[in-house]
């Protein structure tokens, strides 16, 4: 894993222990644009590390500072996702410029940053590796539908995806609590539009891409329902 110092000027103290990992693209045309944003005092973002599609890391943050990713956002009902989370920028163009698959060699450098930071952070559960959709639905969509969460399941590093069949025996009030069981926010939303109709997505985009945009089909109530249990039996098995 190449890394290169890329210090961003974009960070401040950090008041609670690191127990999350939160994985995004960058939605911009260049891997050299979201570099120089992140660096740009005046954008006022940031990330700890930003990954380029070669397999570069560049550090941008020191883990022990608060860096500035996560924006409006929350898992569980706890917001304040910055302060307890290691932020990883993942080159590609996302849905507005052109998205697309992520290389192999861009996802085994993504492995070995998440083993290493790992190492340093304990508390770091697999059900506690999360993308930004997962926790701000409503606004963001990375890292998408085409990020392959199961080289992460592979190596211990995540949750996800499901891999059974649709059930369509699930009631839809018990797939509503499972999504919500899970973390999503899935609260009110605006007038006309169904509530937890940004989680869904956010959920299928995660754990079943096959039915991303098909609402509570068969197959996300059976993905809800396996989810909801892999992610609680993955935290208490890292519990302390």
């Amino acid at each position: 894993m190449k890394r290169i110092d890329s210090p961003s000027p974009n960070f401040d103290a950090r008041d609670r222990a690191i127990d999350m990992i939160v994985l995004h693209y960058t939605g911009m045309p260049t891997g050299a644009e979201a570099l120089a944003r992140l660096r740009d005092e005046a954008a006022g973002v940031s990330a700890h590390y930003l990954v380029e599609e070669d397999g570069t890391v560049h550090a941008l943050v020191a883990e022990e500072a608060r860096a500035w990713h996560a924006g409006v956002s929350s898992w569980k009902g706890e917001g304040a996702i910055n302060a307890r989370s290691v932020g990883v920028e993942i080159v590609n163009p996302g849905h507005e410029w052109g998205y697309r698959a992520f290389p192999d060699a861009q996802i085994d450098a993504v492995v070995a940053l998440l083993c290493d930071i790992r190492t340093r952070h304990g508390g770091v559960s697999p059900a506690s590796v999360l993308g930004h959709s997962d926790i701000a639905p409503s606004r963001k969509e990375d890292p998408g539908e085409l990020f392959p969460w199961s080289r992460l399941a592979a190596e211990g590093l995540a949750v996800g995806p499901y891999k059974g069949g649709p059930d369509a025996t699930v009631p839809y009030a018990e797939a509503l609590a499972a999504l919500r069981e899970i973390g999503y926010e899935a609260g009110d939303a605006a007038p006309g539009v169904p509530a937890p109709a940004a989680a869904v997505l956010a959920f299928q985009r995660r754990f079943c891409p096959a039915s991303l945009g098909k609402g509570f089909d068969p197959l996300t109530k059976a993905a809800l329902v396996w989810a909801r249990d892999a992610m609680a039996e993955a935290a208490e098995l890292h519990r302390p």
